[in-house]
């Protein structure tokens, strides 16, 4: 590969890292030219290190003439940006050459300009129109990428790499005692040296460093501060210094050049930003086995885990900082053990190798994906189902669709109408499209090749005819701007009014290409509707395939619903999932009761489970406080969030399951936990019959005999029926992926 990298040559900490050690591991196997818009230190240390460098002063018209010509000349196919001047160099140059355009984004772009209101209404600004230019952009964290993902970059175009530094290290240039004494600092016994590489400005908060130090140094006297770096804050923060710590405690030696005897000599790396995106200095710093204390910002905790293998603490809290400084100061044992844990988990997370080894994949993809969009008029899938409503079993079937269409074709644009767009971009990795903005939906259909409609029971009027009658609009106009159109995984029913079927049937008949069916009963539904003559196939639930999450995740998520100390690893739990209906609350205190029966009978812990948090919270409470009243028995209430993993993995954790919400059973089935349903709408009926299962009742029927009857029933049965049971309907869920994406490799066909 041939790639063009701009820089402005200026830049210095973790960016001038960054380029320095992946370009010198790049042109190890690829042709690389590194292009300077101004001479200095950056371009000298490049070219030491083998890179091929070149420095182009003078205007910008100038500059971007010469790259058009260099570009056409030898051949490059990718160009590579990093910062601002080279992002609106980039961008005028794409628009000349038709090159893949790519932008490193080392930090938060609306903080770069942090303190400086002028540069950031020019510079800023400027750089702000270029992004948005760019073809693909990298975060060098995923903070960093779900940022831009929440200002509206397309999560299709964005990739993740790591920051990463050699650990193959020799010894230092200076050992410790040298070193210090370089700067004028006397070596003393038990001394603690706490060290910042970085440059001093506004988005750094040297301030609130000074500050703790100033509380540290009163503490412990024999501390001392090296704060290696330049900037604007500079003579500020050392009048600051000076008139709040002892003479001769904190050191500011400007920029260092050897920065391996600067880590070297330091005992505790600090970091206090108030945003970053992932910070060189961590790595460099783990490298030579300083211990770290830092803030809770960006990609840092990535690597930093608190009171494990470091410290965090919360932007500006000068106490808490002041109080992590001094306990490391008291224990130099404690300080040791953080730094040994640090080196070994950045050994393995953070080398240059690694990093070298995925710009090279990321590459490769914007090659392949370039090729695909010049050989292709439309491409990319646009899902349309009930997301982004805080509904833990939709966003299940989200995150398990776009796993596996991503698992068959990773280059595979996709979209996804959300009621909350910026959040399921974020979670899900996907374009997303506010679900009534009807321009950028078209505009949208005008592009993909295939309209997926499902994941879910769209096609009903059980809830509204108004969500039926939109599903079925967006169906039509899919159809109409050239889209192959597929009905995906759903249910179908109950559609009650006559004129909501035969426009339901019309619509289905004459717009839909192909059609997968979660369950049997929606099979009969579809038939009695009067549709026929399309492909269609009964596959499975896609919630099916949703990975339980680790252990740590499930109990992130208990903590975070405040239940986290209410449950022990060793308590074994009924979970109850209800959901308001009508009639519903007739039968709260039958579900208390049959809470009450399983504390009491079998020692469960029942754990009540807000699926879709806005509508089941009160539900959930309002049983809580009635098993309260009837039996002292306390019922934790727990509100799922997005992580549905997290969801799937504490249900996989209980001994039983008892549900109304669909999801709530189909989690369970996957996972081989026994559950019985309460069926509400004749989906959950039809699943379980689907399933096989005659542990289920209507809500008329629901009384507390019955659910105290249904907990006794499972509590008895064995995991291993449900266990082959899942492992069959897994395969058929994976299943709606390959017919959607033999749709449009069948269009591909027709058209070619």
């Amino acid at each position: 590969m041939r790639i063009l990298h701009m820089i402005s040559g200026g830049d210095v900490g973790g960016a001038k890292t960054h380029v320095h050690s992946l370009l010198a591991g790049l042109t190890k196997t690829e042709q690389v030219l590194l292009v300077c818009f101004m001479d200095g230190p950056f371009a000298k240390e490049a070219e030491e290190l083998g890179i091929p460098t070149r420095v182009l002063t003078g205007s910008l018209p100038g500059a971007v003439k010469q790259l058009t010509g260099l570009v056409q000349t030898e051949g490059f196919e990718i160009l590579h940006c990093h910062g601002a001047r080279a992002n609106l160099v980039g961008s005028l140059l794409k628009k000349r050459t038709g090159l893949p355009t790519i932008t490193t984004v080392h930090s938060d772009p609306k903080r770069d300009y942090m303190g400086r209101p002028m540069a950031a209404l020019t510079y800023g600004n400027l750089n702000k129109s270029a992004l948005q230019r760019m073809d693909y952009w990298i975060g060098v964290s995923q903070p960093t990428v779900d940022m831009l993902h929440t200002r509206g970059f397309d999560p299709n175009r964005t990739f993740v790499i790591s920051n990463g530094v050699s650990f193959d290290l020799g010894e230092p240039a200076q050992d410790r005692e040298s070193y210090l004494r370089s700067l004028g600092i006397q070596p003393e016994p038990d001394m603690t040296v706490f060290g910042i590489a970085a440059r001093i400005n506004p988005v750094k908060d040297m301030g609130t460093l000074i500050r703790a130090f100033a509380k540290t140094v009163a503490a412990c006297p024999a501390s001392r501060l090296i704060i290696a770096g330049d900037g604007e804050q500079r003579s500020q923060m050392e009048a600051l210094a000076g008139e709040l710590c002892p003479a001769g405690t904190v050191f500011f030696p400007g920029w260092v050049t050897d920065i391996h005897s600067f880590y070297s000599a330091i005992d505790v790396n600090m970091l206090t930003s108030i945003s970053e995106g992932f910070p060189y200095a961590l790595p460099e710093g783990a490298s030579r086995h300083c211990a770290t204390i830092a803030s809770r910002v960006g990609g840092i905790p990535s690597l930093v885990e608190h009171e494990v293998n470091g410290l965090l603490f919360t932007p500006r809290d000068v106490d808490t900082l002041a109080d992590y400084m001094i306990r490391l100061a008291r224990d130099h044992n404690l300080m040791r053990g953080y730094a040994d844990r640090l080196y070994t988990d950045a050994k393995e997370k953070y080398s240059i190798d690694a990093t070298v080894a995925r710009q090279k994949e990321i590459y490769a993809a914007v090659l392949r994906r370039t090729a695909r969009a010049a050989a292709r008029d439309r491409d990319g899938i646009l899902i349309c189902g009930a997301y982004g409503k805080g509904n833990s079993g939709d966003d299940a079937i989200l995150e398990a669709m776009v796993q596996e269409l991503r698992k068959l074709d990773p280059d595979l644009p996709l979209y996804v109408t959300s009621r909350s767009p910026g959040e399921t971009a974020a979670e899900a990795d996907v374009g997303a499209i506010y679900t009534f903005s009807p321009r950028k939906l078209r505009k949208r259909m005008k592009q993909t090749a295939l309209y997926l409609s499902g994941g879910g029971s769209l096609i009903q009027d059980a809830t509204s005819s108004r969500s039926l009658w939109y599903y079925l609009h967006s169906i039509r106009a899919a159809k109409r701007r050239g889209n192959r159109v597929m009905m995906f995984g759903c249910g179908i029913g109950p559609v009650h009014r006559q004129s909501n079927r035969r426009r339901a049937a019309k619509t289905i008949q004459c717009c839909v290409d192909r059609i997968t069916l979660r369950d049997a009963a929606s099979a009969r539904e579809l038939e009695q509707l009067g549709v026929s003559g399309i492909p269609t196939r009964v596959t499975a639930d896609m919630a099916f395939l949703v990975q339980p999450a680790s252990e740590d995740r499930v109990e992130a998520l208990c903590a975070a619903g405040g239940v986290g100390d209410k449950i022990g690893p060793e308590d074994r739990l009924l979970i109850l999932a209800p959901r308001p209906w009508e009639g519903s609350d007739r039968h709260l205190a039958d579900f208390a009761a049959a809470a009450v029966h399983a504390a009491r009978t079998y020692g469960l812990k029942p754990l009540l489970l807000a699926m879709e948090p806005g509508k089941d919270l009160a539900v959930c409470q309002r049983i809580a406080e009635l098993a309260l009243e009837q039996a002292q028995v306390s019922c934790p209430v727990l509100a799922a969030t997005q992580d549905a993993s997290a969801v799937v993995g504490l249900i996989r954790r209980a001994d039983a399951v008892l549900g109304m919400r669909l999801h709530s059973l189909i989690f369970a089935a996957a996972q081989g936990t026994p559950f019985a349903g309460v069926s509400y709408d004749p989906k959950v009926a039809g699943f379980m019959d689907y399933m096989g299962q005659g542990r289920c009742c209507t809500l008329e029927e629901a009384d507390a005999e019955r659910l105290c009857a249904m907990v006794d029933g499972l509590l008895q049965a064995s995991g291993e029926d449900f266990r082959a049971a899942a492992q069959h309907l897994r395969a058929l869920a994976a299943e709606n992926c390959e017919e959607a994406l033999g749709l449009i490799s069948g269009e591909r066909k027709r058209e070619n």
